[in-house]
């Protein structure tokens, strides 16, 4: 029963992948994009006002870096696919998560820092590699592809701590 349990969690997972369901428009994927970078920039600014982590200081400077950059990347081959992108805005769970940081001190706010950014980047990897694969426009796939090994590696180190 647990066995067949954990199927149906992992079927449901799969299904309800929004990058498996469909791919998405040009428009729509500079949207999401935008907004992973914006919480990745945001979460990771909040984080540095406190923590006395020394790991968790470099990897939120990372962040603040590596995904300002992505931005800054995802806007240039908007452009050159004729997409106008919207400012970034964070979505519910997103603001959510900005707020859940806000509230929580000390090495309460590092733990909670470490668990979401390990969610949005898995997020932001699904996100990035489903519009590589199944993109309608070739420089957002060329720049999805180039961001996708980026956001595994912040994976990889989040995995480390």
């Amino acid at each position: 029963m647990k066995a067949l349990s954990s199927f149906a969690i992992a079927a449901t997972v799969i299904i309800a992948s929004p990058v498996a369901a469909q791919a998405l428009s040009p428009s729509d994927f500079v949207t999401k994009a935008g907004a992973s970078d914006l919480y990745e920039r945001t979460s990771s600014k909040l984080v540095l006002e406190t923590t006395k982590n020394q790991k968790i200081r470099q990897f939120a400077q990372m962040m603040i870096t590596d995904h300002t950059k992505s931005t800054n990347d995802v806007k240039m081959a908007a452009k050159q696919a004729g997409v106008t992108p919207p400012p970034p805005a964070l979505d519910a769970d997103q603001s959510r998560m900005v707020a859940e940081l806000r509230q929580a001190r000390g090495e309460a706010r590092d733990q909670a820092y470490v668990t979401q950014q390990k969610a949005a980047h898995q997020k932001a990897l699904a996100l990035h590699q489903g519009y590589a694969q199944s993109g309608t426009a070739a420089p957002l796939k060329a720049v999805a592809a180039k961001t996708a090994p980026v956001v595994q590696h912040h994976l990889e180190m989040l995995n480390g701590m």
